[in-house]
């Protein structure tokens, strides 16, 4: 995956540099939708990062962060992306192909069935592994192994179990499971499993892992090291982390929404971080700071009573897997500078940037509305 750069120059300030983007246009990203839009001077069409149209040369492209500056910049929308959607659907055929994975009785869909459905397995495989970030076999391992958990779970016996997910083999079944959940069959009445959702957005994909009761997760597709935090929470909870989707994250896909549009720039969510008792500590206070405000790492390590703590801040506020949430790009250097951001420090940037711009339209509100009240 590309890991953006920030550019410096002229308008595009919040943007990545040109050469990332167009290095994203060419592989089509999918973490970019929404980041960034191609504009093509030949055509006067604009884009999105993943519009399948011919790919155009570098001299005949521009960039724009919003649609707004694309449509003032002179340029149509195009009909084969249709970047003005506010959300990348679903294809048809992904949908398809999971709706399949739910119908079948033992959650597994071969290359024999897809042909019998008229699909074939190799634009099946592509397309999902494209959506998803994942092929449409280990979707399905992994979501027979999320059923047979949770079949484990609710006191059925393990030889049903295995038999109703078609596993022939009782060694296989249960060397399959110790695989994923670290814990033989017998021993998993106490495990759980996460489910994983991608969330498009104005700054690009983020995925949300959550359990029935708590959002556990929630990062940029493309952050630096989201596989070894995947890798963390899969270790300490001994859980699986399928596809799929309750009612925390759709309330998490609420949220995200109104935050994007400037609705609600505050989140009431409930979160389970995992974490020790100091990043736990540094989290909560970063919970504190007010939307469109920021904090120093100084100020941030006064306020958990480690004055000279200002790198172990640093370093609790990196390992916060609750983007948003738990505002770390919120905190700054004394000397204003934004420094890292695992998300790419343009999206921190752009983040400060549209929480300002909403406080400062949100007081003006406030304002107007008591100088109306007071009268002439």
């Amino acid at each position: 995956m590309i890991q953006p750069e920030l550019s410096l120059s002229g308008s595009a300030q919040s943007l990545p540099t040109t050469r990332t983007m167009y290095r994203a246009l060419s592989r089509r990203d999918a973490a970019y939708e929404g980041v960034f839009f191609t504009c093509v001077k030949t055509t006067g069409i604009f884009c999105r990062p993943t519009c399948r149209a011919k790919r155009p040369k570098p001299e005949n492209v521009e960039f724009f962060p919003s649609i707004n500056e694309a449509l003032h910049g002179g340029y149509r929308p195009c009909r084969l992306c249709r970047p003005m959607d506010s959300t990348k659907p679903v294809p048809p055929l992904v949908e398809r192909l999971r709706r399949a994975v739910e119908e079948s009785a033992e959650g597994r869909v071969s290359d024999k069935d897809l042909a019998a459905m008229g699909i074939e397995p190799s634009t099946a495989r592509r397309q999902f592994q494209s959506y998803h970030g994942m092929t449409f076999h280990a979707y399905q391992r992994a979501r027979r192994m999320g059923l047979a958990l949770r079949d484990v779970k609710a006191g059925k016996a393990v030889i049903d179990v295995q038999l109703a997910r078609g596993y022939e083999s009782t060694s296989g079944f249960r060397e399959a499971f110790t695989r994923v959940f670290g814990t033989p069959p017998r021993g998993a009445k106490a495990g759980q499993c996460l489910l994983a959702q991608r969330m498009e957005t104005p700054l690009g994909t983020m995925l949300a892992l959550a359990d029935e009761l708590s959002l556990r997760l929630l990062e940029f597709a493309n952050r630096r090291g989201l596989e070894r935090e995947l890798v963390l929470l899969r270790r300490r909870l001994k859980c699986a982390i399928v596809p799929g989707s309750n009612a925390v994250l759709a309330e998490t896909q609420r949220q995200l929404t109104r935050y994007f549009a400037g609705e609600s720039l505050a989140f009431d969510l409930p979160l389970a971080p995992v974490g020790s008792d100091f990043q736990r500590r540094v989290w909560a206070e970063l919970q504190r700071i007010p939307a469109g405000r920021t904090r120093s790492y100084k100020e941030m390590a006064a306020r958990v009573r480690l004055p000279n703590g200002h790198r172990a801040v640093a370093r609790a506020n990196g390992s916060n897997m609750l983007a948003l949430v738990i505002p770390c790009h919120r905190v700054i250097r004394s000397d204003g500078d934004l420094c890292g951001y695992a998300g790419g420090v343009w999206r921190k940037q752009r983040l400060l940037e549209h929480e300002q711009k909403y406080t400062r339209a949100m007081a003006t509100k406030r304002h107007n509305k008591s100088q109306k009240e007071l009268g002439p």
